[in-house]
């Protein structure tokens, strides 16, 4: 059984790019649904993965809607959680270096970013990866990700569906995103997503137990 993992900070530490309001509906009501659904579908099938990783592939390889939607959204927002600081960042060392060789700098690669996940159709996940040595900006549907993506690696994902933004944007989805990929990213984690991309480390697993998990000094 898999529990919610608590957020790495207060409910009203994103404030004002995003509410309390928002974090306690997002975390407590969306997230915690998919966990405890992913719980009950195990249950169901007698499944008993040593974790949420091998569940997702496993859900994936059977062909199971229900059984890949509930986990895959369940690990994507436990990593979407450990993706935002209070008060943001700034790139740094190899990743601001990887930054500006793939997109020429952080504005533009915030401008590829923001216009990947404004134009996508529906719900959905817009993240930064390291493809091998390349890091290149992708949108999925639904409850996508990237773990049954050989030699792929997340380094940063923001929500799309509309239960991340609407409180606080309403239907201003690239609003959403452009504030928020100046006030939030996490940039230490998405180095350490990058260094595990490039065989130093290990990448963020959702964790076992209810601890939040951060991975980056």
């Amino acid at each position: 059984m898999f529990k919610l993992p608590d957020l790495p900070y207060a409910y009203d530490a994103l404030q004002p790019t995003m509410s309390a309001e928002t974090l306690h509906l997002h975390h407590d009501k969306h997230h915690a649904a998919y966990v405890k659904t992913t719980n009950e579908l195990l249950e169901k099938e007698g499944m008993k993965p040593q974790t949420l990783e091998e569940f997702v592939l496993e859900a994936r390889r059977a062909g199971s809607s229900k059984l890949f939607n509930n986990s895959a959204q369940a690990w994507n927002h436990a990593f979407f959680w450990n993706c935002m600081t209070p008060g943001g960042s700034k790139p740094q060392g190899d990743l601001d270096q990887a930054i500006s060789d793939a997109f020429g700098g952080l504005d533009q690669l915030k401008e590829k970013f923001v216009a990947e996940g404004a134009a996508h159709f529906g719900s959905g996940w817009v993240w930064l990866i390291a493809d091998g040595k390349d890091l290149r900006v992708i949108s999925t549907h639904d409850a996508g990700n990237t773990l049954d993506q050989n030699g792929v690696v997340p380094v940063m994902v923001c929500d799309l569906w509309e239960h991340a933004y609407y409180v606080d944007y309403h239907n201003d989805r690239k609003g959403f995103l452009e504030t928020w990929f100046d006030a939030l990213p996490d940039w230490g984690f998405a180095a350490h997503q990058l260094a595990a991309a490039r065989g130093q480390g290990q990448p963020w697993r959702f964790p076992i137990g209810a601890e939040p998990q951060r991975q980056h000094a």
